[in-house]
Parts: structure tokens; sequence; C-alpha cells
């Protein structure tokens, strides 16, 4: 291409030139409107894991799925779940709220799945607040963790579809724990990835032992614990039914509010018994004194 703007230079010129020439050539390229791609100016991958990945699209594509499981939800209690008018005037004589009454385990299952799916969101979106780089890695474990997110809907059919207190409603629970506690875990495996690198995928104010990560820890390891506790009570209890366990999703979010309040009151004791000069852990410490994770492990 220069070789043929400019004739004269192939007599000039050997091929060891080519590097000084690169820059003249992409000048004269922009300048007459035609750019050609070099491998010198190609960004080439090389597939490791902790390759930087695009965050916006991470967090775009898990809204996206988040979005979808609870339209499911609604579409799903909004199908099957409406009474008929005639049904209505003639077996509950004319009366709405009875004739709702019939549904209430359904609308309950309801209301148990959408609050799960919400307080996944929401324990998804803090953690990528605090999340400034994101990895292959860390994609692929969001992955896993968005799929059993979409198994939320199916749990919801499952652990109504069968008759109280019996052994399919039970294995339903047991199946909807085991949904819940890999969505759940999941998330807290990418919060262990970035906590590992946290110099690098970590806000500076959240440090390896400061506030910020025992409250993030303590949110994702909520889900997980719950989903297996309940899934050990299955085990135990053979009247555990599917009402009792959407009860739970439902006062899931009051025990985050709980944990934030016994979160702060441990964090105060500990200052107050090993820290007593000291005025606020939650100052942001330097780089100096700063001990990362991988190196806590290692």
């Amino acid at each position: 291409m220069l070789f043929s703007l400019c004739p004269s230079l192939a007599n000039v010129l050997t091929p060891s030139d080519d590097a000084y020439l690169l820059p003249l050539f992409n000048l004269i390229s922009s300048v007459s409107g035609q750019v050609e791609e070099t491998p010198d100016s190609m960004l080439f991958y090389t597939y490791l894991p902790n390759e930087p990945l695009s965050k916006e699209r991470v967090e775009s594509f898990s809204d996206g799925v988040y979005a979808i499981v609870a339209t499911l939800l609604i579409l799903d209690i909004c199908e099957d779940n409406v009474p008929d008018p005639s049904v209505v005037q003639k077996q509950f004589g004319g009366s709405l709220v009875a004739a709702l009454q019939v549904y209430g385990p359904e609308y309950l299952a309801y209301f148990g799945s959408f609050a799960t799916v919400g307080l996944l969101w929401f324990v998804h979106h803090s953690l990528f607040l605090h999340v400034t780089k994101t990895t292959r890695f860390m994609s692929l474990l969001n992955t896993f963790s968005l799929a059993f997110v979409g198994g939320l809907p199916l749990a919801y059919q499952l652990t109504h579809e069968f008759p109280r207190n019996s052994q399919n409603e039970l294995e339903a629970v047991q199946i909807s724990c085991v949904i819940v506690f890999f969505a759940g875990m999941f998330q807290l495996c990418i919060w262990v990835v970035a906590l590992y690198n946290e110099q690098e995928t970590l806000h500076p104010y959240v440090w390896y032992g400061g506030r910020e990560h025992v409250f993030m820890l303590a949110k994702l390891a909520l889900y997980p614990c719950v989903a297996l506790g309940t899934f050990f009570l299955t085990c135990i209890l053979s009247k555990f039914s599917a009402s009792i366990f959407h009860l739970m999703e439902i006062t899931v979010p009051f025990a985050f509010l709980v944990l934030r309040l016994l979160v702060r009151i441990g964090l105060a004791l500990l200052r107050f018994i090993f820290c007593p000069n000291r005025s606020d852990l939650t100052t942001v410490v330097d780089d100096e004194t700063r001990v990362p994770f991988n190196a806590v492990v290692t």
C-alpha cells in the first residue's frame, strides 16, 4: 500500500525498515480514508481465567435474566390461578374473597419465589457495586448462578402442584432448596475470587477483614445457609410443608435487616475488646498496611 503510493521508496527501503514505516502507513491510511487492521493494532486474547471481561455486559446479561425470571413468575401466577366468575357465583355464593382462599397456597408460593428472586438480585447488585473489574472466571461463576436462578420458576411450579403433606411435596421443597443453595453459593464464589485479587478487582474501601467485607460476606452466605438448613430440616421432619418453606422465603428479607444489625454489634464488640483506642474501623487503610486475601491464603 505504501509502496503503491510512493513507488520511489521501494528502491530505497529494505524489508527491515517496516517497523519504521508502520506509523507513516497508518497516517497515510487515515488521511486517505483507508484503514486496515494490522497484527500490531489488533487485540489478542489469551483466554486465561483471570483475563478481564466487560463488567457492563456481565451486569446487563444478569439483569436481563433476573427480569425474565420475575416475568415468568408473574405469568405463571396470572395464568391458572384466577377464579372463573361462574365458579365464584355457584360454589362460593358470589364471594371473591372466599374463592381466592382456595388459591392461597399458589399465591404464597408466588410471593415466596418472587421474594427470593428479588433478594438474589439485590445481593448480586451489591456484589457488583464493590467489584471494579470482572474476569472470565468470575463471569463463568455468574453464569452458573444465573442458571440456577432461572430454575426458580420450576421450583415455584413444583411446590404447589402436588398434594399437601405428601412425599412428592417434600421432595419438591428439597429440589427448591438445592436450586436456591447453588444460586447463592456461586454468588459467594464470585466474591471469594474477587477478594483473592482484591487490589485489582475490588474498591479500595473493601479490604480483607473490613466492615464492608463482613457485610458482603454475611449477605452472600445467608441464602446458602438458609437453603442448606431447610434441606436438612426436610430430611428430619416428615411434616415439613411447602407453605412453611415459602413463609421462610418471605421472612428472609427481615433476616437481612437483623443480620446487618448483628454484624454492626459484633464489629463494635470486637473493636471495643481488641482496639479500644481506635475510633473508626471503617477508615480506608493505606496499601502498605493492607493485607491482601491471597497473601493470607498463601
